[in-house]
């Protein structure tokens, strides 16, 4: 299992509830939340098989950034 971070801008409940059924239903991701009371709105991706890329792109189809934060 491998966590995956992000700066992101989902940066409010309305935000985290439209990219919900999108990263839910995403292979290779066990769990994930948003911190959206971080200035840099951090998503944190617990993955078994997701890539960076992977994730990127499914935001990207909704309208989200995200860029990996090592």
């Amino acid at each position: 299992m491998k966590t995956l971070k992000f700066k992101t801008n989902i940066n409010c409940g309305g935000c985290v509830s439209k990219v919900t059924p999108f990263l839910n239903k995403q292979e290779g991701i066990e769990s994930w939340e948003v911190d959206t009371t971080n200035p840099d709105k951090i998503l944190t991706i617990e993955s078994d098989s997701a890539s960076e890329e992977d994730v990127k792109a499914t935001l990207q189809k909704i309208g989200f950034k995200a860029e990996p934060i090592d």
